[in-house]
């Protein structure tokens, strides 16, 4: 399936009548009235709204199809459960249903699993965050939190990282026209003096580099220094020391 067509799960959507909000309510009195017919085409008549939702979950990984048949299960759920004498529209209390139903799924799914006291804690010293923030006007530092929660720091670090979704470190985070930073060019390296540059034993080629160079690959490989570092230390930005390096890379791998 393409999210630029209708076609889901081997139903098209374009084919499929769109309904009226006094349809809607009509159908659902039916259906709770145990009108098997009225529910089916109440879930038919609401499908394009499931993959409305569906499309804000695109760029998770997952089967398009797999996530339409579980906020198919959420309509469901908001069909059995909906209060026909609210003066609420359908659509409104549908969508958090389906939302909420995908979230399920997604976070049961994932590969790296969080227990439920760990997820608690993260939530609770989300909350002391905002309430301190809101309080004091600055944001908190973790051991802040940590007190008013009457907890360890550690435990409190442990507990926020784990809802934090991994970052790839291939994705990219500045791009000033053709010297795109990744997240791996923030990263620091503190390995020993047996680092990748030893290794390939390349220290007589940086001679032929000039100083500029020199001191970016000896700063950023033999001393473990991020490329932001780097360049607060030489005085140029970022993106030009991203550029610098690899233009050294290539040289040295040239040779």
């Amino acid at each position: 399936m393409q999210y630029n067509k209708v076609e889901i799960c081997g139903i098209n959507t374009c084919e499929l009548k769109l309904l009226k909000e006094s349809e809607k309510i009509e159908l659902l009195k039916k259906a709770h009235a145990g009108d098997e017919k009225a529910r089916e085409k109440l879930i038919n008549g609401n499908l394009r709204l499931v993959l409305s939702v569906v499309q804000r979950f695109s760029n998770r990984g997952e089967n398009p199809d797999d996530l339409f048949q579980v906020g198919v299960i959420g309509l469901i759920k908001a069909i059995d459960n909906f209060d026909t004498s609210l003066n609420v529209r359908f659509s409104t209390y549908t969508v958090p249903m389906i939302i909420g139903e995908i979230r399920r799924f997604l976070r049961d799914n994932n590969s790296i699993r969080v227990s439920r006291s760990l997820r608690d804690t993260a939530y609770k010293a989300m909350q002391v965050k905002e309430k301190l923030t809101n309080k004091y006007n600055k944001e908190p530092t973790v051991d802040e939190i940590a007190e008013e929660l009457k907890m360890k720091k550690a435990d409190v670090v442990i507990a926020l990282e784990s809802i934090v979704d991994p970052v790839s470190l291939y994705e990219p985070v500045y791009n000033d026209g053709g010297d795109t930073i990744f997240v791996m060019d923030q990263i620091g390296d503190n390995s020993s003096d047996s680092d990748w540059v030893d290794e390939i034993m390349i220290k007589d080629k940086l001679s032929n580099l000039d100083d500029r160079e020199h001191k970016i690959l000896y700063m950023r490989f033999m001393l473990g220094k991020t490329q932001m570092e780097t360049a607060e230390e030489i005085g140029i930005s970022q993106a030009q020391v991203s550029r610098l390096e690899k233009n050294a890379l290539k040289h040295i791998k040239g040779e």
